[in-house]
């Protein structure tokens, strides 16, 4: 958004127009409470209290706002969306309480991605007061890092290649005092190889490259955030349908998970030191794509049999996560949009979860309840390990069978994560398909306030 203006604010007694929250089962008890022109105005609006409902109320000179909810004692993130989209330009108030959780979806209902289409009716900003003081900055962070994951994933792939993660990770260390490694060329080939493999056949201002952020004190414990870095997938040799490739400017979705994470762990300032590894490609077709059958080095070295080269995020993945397996960390966190298969199993909104400790995926799912983002646990079954057996590689990178794809690729991952460590692997969507209040068709962020409020129950602030 152009408008810079904080969009929550403490309620220091300034004038504020009112919003009323009721559902349809208080409805009829409340409108009692209103004059008889004032309940024509709801009726003549046709509001009677259901959920995302808003309506204008006449009151003398001035006027309040009424928005349906399920339930006004017990709001969720995405209650005042509606109310945040359609109000004019003002300063709100909720009235006989406080917005608590719906502080979120107030700030996202505003959310415009106007890089290249400017909108036909600029709104300005709408302002909700909260006396919950303490909560605002940790509000406008969440959402901001919200914010971030869907300009990132909304912006076309000629402008949000791997040139363009770099910058983005640039700014990111610079605002928070870190270091940043980039590593590209021939250095890429020798310390990265699936990374320089799958992405060799770009253009070259889309040349792969490993992105390496570290913040935090050494003395702390190792938090390791790895995200897929795809910018755009053609499929390479085995390519997408046009269908298919649609879409794909998305697959860096995973990297934008973790950037927005990422800054979020190091704005709050937790008790970590973190390292954010960040494989940046473009799974193009050349002269000098990776082919079927070829056989690719790993940073680990293991050796893997290319069984699809559309099963690419997986390789760049695996050699992020030896590295990252390198700093021997308390925890590993990996975001991908990595399998068609967690969708059809789980539609867009819940994103895959695939962990190697039980404890690790009921602190995530809980955390994601309580935030409106709950992802769904699927598991790692040692029984489909052999479906990755290759007869000239010590492994495979697909399985010749359509079963349980999310969960055979996260077995994939599993072996280049180091032995006994705490992993938790997101497969995630990274795409809203439809709209719905606060939250508009096109990129989206899934499981990122799970893993955020996870990890600041974990390791705390600074």
């Amino acid at each position: 958004m152009a408008d810079t203006t904080p969009l929550i604010q403490p309620d220091k007694g300034q004038d504020a127009i009112a919003i009323h929250l009721v559902n349809r089962d208080g409805f009829p008890a409340w409108v009692k409470k209103l004059s008889a022109g004032q309940r024509a105005a709801l009726a003549g609006q046709k509001f009677d209290g259901s959920g995302y409902q808003v309506g204008i109320v006449p009151d003398g000179d001035s006027w309040f706002a009424v928005g349906g909810v399920s339930y006004p004692e017990n709001l969720s993130s995405w209650c005042l969306a509606k109310l945040a989209e359609t109000l004019p330009e003002g300063t709100y108030r909720r009235e006989g309480g406080e917005p608590g959780p719906a502080l979120h979806g107030w700030q996202l209902g505003q959310y415009v991605f106007d890089r290249y289409k400017k909108p036909e009716r600029p709104v300005g900003a709408r302002v909700l007061l909260t006396k919950e003081v303490g909560k605002i900055d940790g509000a406008i962070a969440e959402a901001g890092a919200v914010r971030l994951v869907r300009d990132l994933v909304n912006t076309p792939a000629e402008d949000m290649g791997p040139e363009a993660l770099e910058a983005q990770c640039e700014t990111l260390a610079k605002a928070h005092s870190a270091t940043l490694k980039v590593t590209k060329g021939d250095a890429l080939e020798r310390e990265y190889p699936m990374v320089h493999a799958v992405g060799r056949a770009a253009a070259r201002h889309h040349a792969p490259r490993l992105l390496h952020l570290t913040w935090g004190k050494e003395t702390d414990p190792v938090l390791a955030i790895v995200g897929k870095g795809v910018c755009f997938d053609s499929g390479g040799l085995d390519v997408k349908s046009s269908a298919g490739m649609l879409l794909m400017k998305k697959d860096m979705g995973g990297a934008a998970h973790a950037i927005a994470l990422a800054g979020l762990v190091m704005g709050a300032g937790l008790k970590v030191r973190l390292h954010l590894l960040v494989p940046a490609v473009e799974n193009a077709i050349s002269g000098n794509s990776f082919r079927p059958g070829d056989v690719l080095a790993s940073r680990k070295g293991i050796t893997v049999e290319i069984g699809n080269t559309d099963a690419e995020g997986r390789l760049v993945l695996a050699d992020a996560l030896q590295r990252a397996t390198e700093e021997q960390p308390e925890l590993i966190l990996d975001f991908a949009t990595l399998t068609g298969a967690a969708r059809i199993a789980l539609g867009p909104d819940f994103p895959a979860l695939m962990t190697r400790r039980d404890d690790t995926a009921a602190a995530l799912i809980e955390a994601g309840k309580a935030h409106d983002d709950e992802p769904w646990r699927l598991p790692l079954p040692d029984a489909y390990r052999e479906w990755l057996n290759s007869d000239i590689a010590d492994t495979n990178n697909a399985h010749p069978n359509a079963f349980a794809g999310a969960s055979v690729a996260g077995l994939f991952l599993d072996k280049f994560v180091g032995e006994g460590l705490d992993w938790a692997h997101f497969d995630t969507f990274a795409w809203r398909p439809a709209t719905k209040p606060g939250r508009p068709k096109g990129g989206d962020a899934y499981g990122l306030r799970a893993a955020w409020h996870m990890l600041a129950k974990r390791f705390g602030g600074a």
